[in-house]
């Protein structure tokens, strides 16, 4: 891998050298003995857990060489008084909130250290201990008791170790968590950081950014959940046939287990069965009366899994997306077996104190919330995998949501990758070397990191399409990706190419336009796909005392006021996407509900403490972007 030169260390001193914007109301409320302590899986809940967030222990180590043999990356961990002192944990080393302000450079190690006592109500015969890490960018080795137990490479994926049967008596042992993170160095998937921000690309952050826990599971409990939705309708949109696909997984388990499964729903059983171990059991639904999930209706069944000595609660949204023709022959997007338009909003899920981390579950919540109080109905998530508890307020609160995959590759070529903001280019994607894609460990690791993302949140009933590239960033064969993506999970809508490089496959053709007005082509809505403008927009509007202090502003066409803004994107509704909609134009992403950074095109501020449009304007507007027949939000 790329050793750090002496530019990369420029880039991150000068990243530092940049003024801290404000904190959030959230973070400026932090209580650092009680951080972020809600169940981290909302879908596959235990009742007895142990949070691990709070105050570590940390140091920054030179990374050693690897020529000698029996070297790793790591090397041995700190001692004694080389620890440096306490971190903040989920918040990384960069951030505000961690209490640190270091920048963790490619060729130096992170270190983390904590004793974790076990408590009492863990120590069970026939249980094991596993530990579970929600996030940690990008590649770490965890030790316990001096001992390397697991590695895990992927900033963006979570993953668990078994620590085996938890001792019979009280004790603790020793945790500590060796970190690298090559940011833009390497093809790890790294979203929207760079050692050298600027304008869309933001500072780098590294290690644990998301929770830390660990639970007791029964040897031979269940280890994953899989609950898909089948729905049929008719021509006219009526349900016709319901029924939910369940898969247990308990690798530990007897070959001729079987788990116990119920759905219910207003307090009462509407099916139950034996479901094999690892085997898919079709449960049938009555069709009369049955709740489906919608925006407008975020109804939520409970689901309840016993297998053996494990109980596990969980919850799935009755409903199926896909594509359609409505009844001028138009391809659209299919909600429940209607034509709907999702009108959406881009988010970086970005904090001016905890970076990618939100400092809170309010904090989580609240920007579902705006994003609904303001007429929009799906969430783009650009760029990042949030927390499973993000997707659970979408999921109780009716929002739908677009998944990008996580970028990676090597470095972006300016010209490739803005040309077509002005010119209208179509280039082969198999040229691996104009996206930065030539290094197939690279190509081979996304396609890894992918299949994580969807078995991660394929039960999210939100979750209703995958972005896979975006703007040519790390793109590479992206329609043949887009068929393995749907061989993965053939019940979402899939995005094969955000913006631009189009391959003509997935199930949108999907556009960005910021710099000339949209209009809506009638060549577009000849084919199978349906047409999106996945962003657009971009207004800024600067709130001094609410942005970052030493950053060029950045956004595409700037205002002065509150007032100024909430016309302009009027008009721009008004003119341009309403029209384009009744043309064929099936869905919309405005860029975006946040300031970032240098980026403030935000409908709020990058702190959350100033909402920059008039709300009930806004929803009045958003509220005119539906389809015929299509419940107002």
């Amino acid at each position: 891998m790329t050793t750090t030169t002496s530019a990369a260390r420029r880039d991150a001193a000068g990243t530092a050298a940049r003024g801290a914007p404000q904190l959030t109301v959230w973070g400026e409320s932090l209580d650092p003995d009680h951080v972020l302590e809600d169940y981290p899986r909302p879908q596959m809940v235990r009742e007895r857990w142990a949070c691990l967030n709070g105050w570590w222990d940390w140091a920054i180590t030179q990374a050693p060489g690897t020529e000698a043999a029996g070297v790793s990356w790591a090397g041995s961990p700190p001692r004694g008084d080389q620890w440096q002192g306490r971190i903040l944990v989920p918040f990384s080393p960069e951030t505000p909130l961690s209490r640190v302000g270091r920048t963790l450079l490619p060729d130096q190690v992170l270190w983390y250290r904590r004793t974790v006592q076990v408590p009492d109500g863990f120590r069970r015969s026939g249980e094991r201990l596993v530990l579970r890490f929600g996030a940690v960018d990008q590649e770490c080795v965890v030790h316990v008791d001096g001992e390397p137990v697991a590695s895990h490479v992927g900033g963006f994926t979570p993953f668990s170790v078994d620590l085996g049967e938890p001792p019979a008596e009280a004790g603790s042992f020793e945790l500590v968590v060796a970190v690298r993170d090559q940011t833009d160095r390497s093809f790890h998937a790294r979203g929207k950081q760079r050692l050298s921000p600027g304008g869309i690309w933001y500072r780098p952050q590294s290690g644990i950014w998301q929770t830390v826990w660990m639970e007791p599971v029964p040897t031979g409990g269940v280890k994953a959940l899989a609950l898909t939705p089948r729905l049929a309708f008719d021509r006219e949109g009526r349900l016709t046939r319901a029924r939910l696909d369940v898969t247990v997984e308990a690798p530990g388990a007897a070959p001729d287990a079987t788990a116990l499964v119920v759905v219910s729903g207003r307090g009462r059983e509407i099916a139950r069965t034996r479901v094999p171990v690892g085997a898919v059991r079709s449960l049938e639904l009555p069709v009369t009366g049955l709740r489906l999930w919608s925006p407008e209706d975020p109804f939520l069944h409970d689901i309840e899994v016993r297998l053996g000595r494990d109980h596990v609660a969980s919850y799935t949204g009755l409903r199926a997306v896909g594509i359609g023709r409505d009844s001028a022959g138009i391809p659209r997007i299919l909600l429940n077996g209607r034509p709907y338009f999702p009108a959406g909003v881009l988010d970086q899920g970005y904090w001016s104190d905890g970076w990618l981390t939100a400092p809170s579950e309010q904090a989580l919540v609240y920007d579902v919330e705006l994003a609904k109080s303001l007429g929009f109905t799906m969430i783009r998530k650009h760029i990042k995998i949030e927390p499973l508890r993000w997707y659970h307020a979408c999921d109780r609160l009716g929002m739908l949501v677009w998944q990008d995959m996580v970028n990676g590759g090597g470095p972006y070529r300016p010209e490739v990758i803005t040309a077509p903001a002005f010119l209208d280019l179509r280039v082969d994607d198999h040229r691996y070397e104009l996206f930065g894609r030539e290094d197939a460990a690279g190509r081979g690791e996304f396609l890894d990191e992918m299949a994580q993302t969807v078995r991660h949140l394929r039960n999210a009933p939100s979750v209703v399409a995958w972005v896979v590239f975006n703007e040519g960033w790390g793109q590479f064969d992206a329609a043949r990706v887009a068929e393995q993506l749907r061989d993965l999970d053939d019940t979402r809508v899939i995005d094969h190419a955000s913006g631009w490089y189009d391959q003509r496959g997935g199930d949108v053709r999907s556009l960005h336009v910021y710099f000339r007005p949209f209009r809506m082509r009638r060549a577009w809505r000849a084919g199978p796909r349906a047409v999106v403008l996945s962003e657009y927009g971009g207004y800024s509007l600067r709130v001094d005392g609410h942005a970052l202090a030493g950053v060029r502003p950045f956004g595409y066409r700037r205002y002065r006021s509150r007032e100024t803004l909430t016309a302009a994107l009027a008009r721009l509704h008004r003119r341009q996407i309403l029209p384009a909609l009744h043309r064929g134009l099936s869905a919309t992403v405005y860029t975006q509900l946040s300031d970032v950074e240098g980026e403030d095109n935000g409908l709020t501020t990058s702190d959350r403490r100033v909402v920059k449009v008039d709300v009930a304007a806004m929803r009045a507007v958003l509220s005119r972007l539906r389809l015929p027949g299509q419940v107002s939000p």
